[in-house]
């Protein structure tokens, strides 16, 4: 395992989707008090973490200004947590709407991963979440957005792509694309078609295969999507899911699990994209009870797989 990191020191980065992005009153996160975000940090602290990505579902910290951005990197650093990355999430370069604004934005998120020291951002195409996604219990049961088949639009994609990886790279920054349904990365062959055809080092993919793995609906089997896509992991976005599916009837569900349980063994994941040089941080994320101690079991967990790959390369085997 080549890589400047041990087990114990490989960035695994809490994501902060166990947290709403309005407070009980009513304030949005953006606009609170900075109080209000040490309160959520704090509990991230205290359950084991020294990393966080903001994500900006809950905190869009490229749109704080430089006294506010600094006031958050204080309270994480009193935390004790470092920010390795930042993740965006259904603000896409494509939105038929806000595509030039998401596009703004996405260079904004570059230059302040570079402000900060984080090394990492993770961009997708997937966007608001529709009225059905909005009431259901598990908002991936709905349809959602779909990226049109349009040769125009894809074409549009892979360019604005290009050009985030190109100030991207100016910045020592590293772009990952998140695997998401219905995208033009959402499935492990379209996911690899698209960042081969950006085809810029500053782009890897996401390899965010929870987001496929719950749905309901006929998936690639989670063993051929990490085949096909570990040769292009970069940032990781990492959880699982139990997915039953009724081979007579065809009928699927699935629901949360946590990375030591559910459909995707991990730990053969995992190792199987260290083979080939895997080398950057991983977030932890977990849908719907106690989010936030779940994150922190799969966070022990992929630690106890890093050091078992160690051992293992320690001793030749």
């Amino acid at each position: 395992m080549k890589t400047h990191w041990t087990a114990e020191t490989w960035p695994i980065a809490a994501a902060m989707i166990p947290f709403p992005a309005t407070l009980a009153d009513g304030r949005p996160v953006q606009e609170a008090d900075p109080v209000d975000w040490a309160h959520a940090l704090r509990k991230v602290a205290r359950a084991g973490f020294d990393a966080v990505d903001p994500t900006d579902s809950w905190l869009r910290i490229a749109d704080l200004d430089a006294a506010r951005l600094s006031a958050f990197m204080d309270i994480c650093r009193d935390l004790g947590l470092a920010v390795p990355a930042i993740s965006t999430a259904r603000r896409s370069v494509i939105d038929p709407e806000h595509g030039d604004e998401y596009l703004d934005y996405s260079h904004r998120v570059i230059d302040t991963a570079a402000g900060i020291g984080a090394g990492y951002v993770s961009f997708g195409f997937f966007g608001p979440l529709s009225a059905a996604q909005r009431s259901a219990t598990w908002f991936w049961t709905a349809d959602g957005v779909k990226n049109p088949a349009d040769p125009a639009i894809y074409a549009r994609a892979v360019t604005r792509i290009r050009e985030l990886a190109r100030h991207a790279e100016g910045c020592g920054v590293q772009v990952a694309l998140e695997m998401y349904e219905d995208t033009y990365i959402g499935t492990a062959k379209d996911a690899v078609r698209f960042v081969t055809e950006v085809d810029h080092p500053s782009v890897r993919l996401n390899v965010d295969i929870g987001n496929l793995i719950r749905l309901y609906r006929p998936v690639e089997r989670w063993e051929e999507m990490i085949a096909l896509c570990a040769p292009f992991a970069g940032y990781w976005h990492i959880k699982n899911y139990y997915r039953m599916e009724d081979s007579a009837s065809g009928r699927v569900s699935s629901h949360p699990a946590p990375l030591l349980g559910g459909t995707i063994n991990w730990r053969a994941a995992i190792d199987a994209a260290l083979e080939l040089g895997f080398d950057s941080p991983f977030l932890v994320e977990h849908y719907g009870g106690d989010g936030l101690d779940i994150c922190a079991l799969n966070r022990d967990y992929i630690r106890s797989i890093l050091s078992s790959r160690t051992e293992r390369d320690d001793q030749g085997l």
